[in-house]
């Protein structure tokens, strides 16, 4: 029987009620519902719609008609943030998705055979590491073009070593344990062991790396996007609000405020979630409480 380093016996209502216990659980939650929320509302609703041009309500400043004002084309600030983060959510979460599906296989491969295959998978790693997200978008954008897909893509690609290396270093601290050896005495074969006993007790490790590199994903969409190799026009992006600012910071310096701190929000609201989960995960830190 495998001694999970997760939820033992816990009910999920059991482990929501420790991980609210958490102050950095607590205020990351309540940033990324509040996300969430806003992506899920920009599916049926806007203030505005982000498409249509008013140019004669250009470079308006926040007040009650327009809460963040108008951009240099009269569109809403704050209904392009809303449609901003549904776009920024499904790059990330699609990138974080493929890293995820072939690296963590990938990195459990590795620790179950050992060897050369495991030193060969872990040189391709480096290989990977050695090509950034955005040096990965310029180069399948000179072939493909620019687009929210190949951001997916690029983003996506530099996410598999990831977790193939958070993968394979928790599967070595476990094939040496008893429970492990058990199942190999039972005739288990290594396949049998990584999906039974492995990939369950380094689950909670892997969705705290998950969270870390979903914020990451934000972060790197909005780089992307800044330097025009993310959405493109018309589709909003928090990087390409940005962009447009750039000549605008005097005479409307909420255009860059308001998208700046949705991207500082979102990451911070992320990361404190995945600090939440790992003390709340992590049998050992629920012990020294």
């Amino acid at each position: 029987m495998s001694e999970q380093a997760a939820l033992p016996g816990e009910s999920w209502g059991a482990f929501l009620a420790k991980a609210f216990q958490s102050r950095s659980f607590l205020a990351g939650f309540a940033l990324t519902a509040l996300l969430v929320a806003m992506a899920a509302v920009s599916l049926v609703w806007t203030p505005y719609d982000v498409t249509k041009l008013v140019v004669a309500d250009k470079l308006q400043p926040p007040s009650a008609l327009h809460w963040f004002g108008t951009d240099q084309f009269g569109r809403d600030v704050f209904s392009m943030i809303m449609v901003g983060s549904r776009n920024s959510i499904a790059v990330a979460l699609v990138a974080v998705g493929i890293g995820m599906g072939l690296g963590v296989p990938l990195g459990c491969w590795a620790a179950a055979r050992g060897g050369w295959l495991d030193e060969t998978l872990m040189r391709l790693n480096d290989l990977v590491f050695a090509f950034p997200a955005l040096l990965s978008a310029i180069m399948i954008t000179a072939i493909f073009g620019p687009g929210a897909i190949n951001a997916i893509v690029a983003i996506g690609i530099f996410n598999i070593p990831v977790f193939a290396r958070v993968a394979r270093a928790g599967a070595l601290a476990l094939w040496p344990r008893e429970f492990v050896l058990a199942a190999r005495a039972c005739g288990k074969g290594p396949f049998l062991i990584t999906v039974e006993h492995i990939v369950p007790n380094i689950a909670s490790m892997l969705l705290v790396q998950g969270t870390i590199q979903f914020a990451l994903g934000i972060l790197a969409e909005a780089g992307l996007s800044y330097v025009g190799l993310g959405a493109q026009p018309p589709a909003p992006s928090w990087g390409r609000m940005l962009f447009d600012t750039q000549t605008r910071m005097i005479a409307a310096p909420y255009l860059a405020l308001f998208p700046g701190m949705a991207i500082v929000l979102t990451v911070l609201g992320l990361n404190l979630l995945g600090d939440g989960l790992s003390d709340t995960l992590d049998p050992k830190l629920r012990r020294q409480r």
